[in-house]
């Protein structure tokens, strides 16, 4: 999950945020997990030890929901449809759930990374 992102260098200027909002407006609803019914969070590959880890940890509502839009974006792939436009999901709807549980599992694996190699001299 650790990944190079300009996320960080374009919130900190308004004028380039302004600027590209819509650009992600557009390529989000172009991408076409909205019209599954899916969230941003819901493509993370579940291949990591990580992921796994932060899945695990997810609370038990949103674990079952998770599962749920899965399997009826996976029933609309089969049948070749999308969602009723009711059902898309709606950019103030798709907010990440997994990533910020993703980020504390690598800070903790950093810290303990860092713990471990720590030496101690005597006096």
């Amino acid at each position: 999950m650790s990944q190079p992102s300009l996320a960080g260098y374009i919130v900190k200027r308004p004028w380039l945020k302004r600027w590209m909002t819509p650009l992600a407006n557009w390529y989000a609803n172009a991408a076409g997990y909205r019209k599954l019914g899916l969230r941003a969070d819901d493509l993370i590959p579940e291949e990591s030890e990580t992921v796994l880890l932060a899945l695990k940890r997810l609370p038990q509502k949103e674990a079952y929901d998770r599962v749920y839009r899965l399997r009826r974006a996976f029933q609309c792939s089969l049948a070749h449809q999308l969602l009723p436009k009711d059902q898309h999901t709606k950019p103030d709807e798709d907010v990440p759930y997994l990533s910020p549980i993703i980020k504390e599992i690598e800070a903790e694996a950093r810290e303990r990374a860092d713990l471990e190699s720590l030496s101690i001299k005597k006096n």
